[in-house]
């Protein structure tokens, strides 16, 4: 009897134990490959109205994406982190390939439309940017206002454009959009006419947003929030949506994954439940980042066009990602890496 008691004692105590490990803390760890300018102000408004602390990793401009992308396949076998999120849904499609991401559906993500969410709820778009051509008006006349992407391959921009690193970032992103919609030998066709017609090959979108704000180049390939914040600064840019009376301007929402296994998995709900919310689309709608609601009926700043008044790229985002990683070898070889 005395045998059995100590038995039954030693595995209360080993429960208790077991129960307090698994108690989670009283925070919450995100990985964000979105800018720090913009997500930082929305995490510490998470972290004031809930009290849950916010550890967060900032990704950099030049290795967008693919910085803390590679951590947490790193950390796979010990995640550390509770939630993803990323400026675009391809990091979050790679990461649910690969086991690292789990399930959840969030209530607050009611009224998205379906095509911004995975069919298997392991990802969640939100406040979308899109990607525009800035052009400088001093070095563009209005009736050469370029339309279409294919303008870059023109003979009269030669040396006059800027791309930012097709490795990184949206650019990645929007790369493997134009081998989907394009098919594969018509967009290598227009890489090859991109590299005949000299086009500048930068670090970042922020560089070619200040190469054109500057006017060494007439145009460039950018992000929404991009050309805003030139626009903003009251440079001599407009933007334009491409291709809109055909191909249409890839829509780039932001995307939230909740990670497998993750130290924190209730806390990671609640910030993904906050970040798919009205309240915080219409906060970074009203931000310099300029982001458009995925939601119907957010109050918009007068300086934002609403999703329905843009022709979008008609595209499924898990091809996409499955043609980012088949055309890599491609996209360095065209670099010359």
């Amino acid at each position: 009897m005395k045998i059995t008691k100590l038995i039954f004692s030693i595995m209360l105590l080993f429960l208790i134990i077991w129960s307090c490990s698994r108690k989670e803390a009283n925070e919450v760890v995100v990985y964000t490959s979105e800018d720090q300018l913009f997500s930082e102000p929305i995490l510490k408004d998470f972290e004031a109205e809930t009290g849950i602390k916010i550890k967060a990793l900032y990704d950099t401009e030049e290795t967008k994406s693919t910085g803390v992308l590679n951590r947490l396949i790193a950390e796979n076998a010990r995640p550390q982190c509770d939630v993803f999120w990323s400026n675009d849904p391809v990091r979050p499609i790679l990461l649910k390939n690969k086991g690292i991401t789990t399930p959840y559906i969030s209530q607050s993500a009611e009224g998205i439309p379906e095509k911004f969410i995975d069919p298997e709820n392991h990802w969640t778009g939100f406040s979308a940017r899109v990607r525009v051509i800035m052009y400088n008006t001093r070095l563009v006349a209005e009736k050469d206002v370029p339309k279409s992407i294919f303008d870059y391959t023109k003979s009269e921009w030669k040396n006059q454009t800027a791309i930012a690193n097709p490795l990184f970032g949206t650019t990645t992103f929007h790369s493997a959009a134009w081998f989907v919609a394009l098919g594969e030998e018509k967009a290598k066709h227009f890489f090859s006419r991109l590299k005949q017609n000299q086009v500048r090959i930068v670090s970042s979108n922020g560089e070619t947003r200040h190469l054109v704000a500057n006017g060494e180049v007439a145009f460039g390939l950018m992000d929404t929030d991009d050309a805003y914040m030139s626009i903003i600064e009251d440079k001599p840019v407009k933007m334009i949506y491409p291709d809109q009376d055909a191909l249409g301007s890839l829509v780039v929402p932001n995307a939230v994954s909740l990670i497998k296994g993750g130290p924190n998995p209730g806390n990671g709900k609640k910030l993904i439940d906050y970040l798919l919310s009205r309240k915080v689309e219409a906060k970074l709608a009203k931000m310099e980042c300029a982001q458009l609601p995925l939601h119907k009926g957010v109050e918009l700043p007068d300086k934002i066009q609403s999703l329905d008044n843009i022709k979008s790229m008609d595209i499924n985002y898990s091809e996409v990602a499955r043609k980012l990683e088949e055309i890599q070898p491609f996209l360095k070889q065209w670099l010359g890496y």
